[in-house]
């Protein structure tokens, strides 16, 4: 019976440690347009594939996937589209 409790307590851990997290992106509560940063720029995306802002107005950087341009509004978030990118990009 202490071996059963055991194996699901080992068990309970290992399901909630495989559960997928969602990545926390912390901005800054002031960002600017983009037309300061990056003017002339056409992406494929009108939203960050990661956080959802609008790309159109927090538009900070930029990646090539499949001779495609997307836009991001930080480098965290093009971090996070680098480590699995067809699991973000267009189809």
């Amino acid at each position: 019976m202490k071996s059963f409790i055991i194996l699901m307590a080992l068990l309970s851990i290992s399901l909630f440690s495989c559960a997928k997290e969602t990545p926390q992106v912390k901005h800054k509560s002031n960002m600017t347009s983009s037309k300061e940063n990056m003017k002339n720029i056409q992406v494929v995306n009108e939203e960050d594939p990661i956080c959802h802002m609008k790309t159109a107005e927090f538009l900070k950087d930029t990646a090539v996937y499949k001779d495609k341009i997307y836009g991001f509004c930080s480098s965290y978030c093009k971090d996070e589209f680098k480590k699995n990118p067809e699991s973000y990009a267009q189809k």
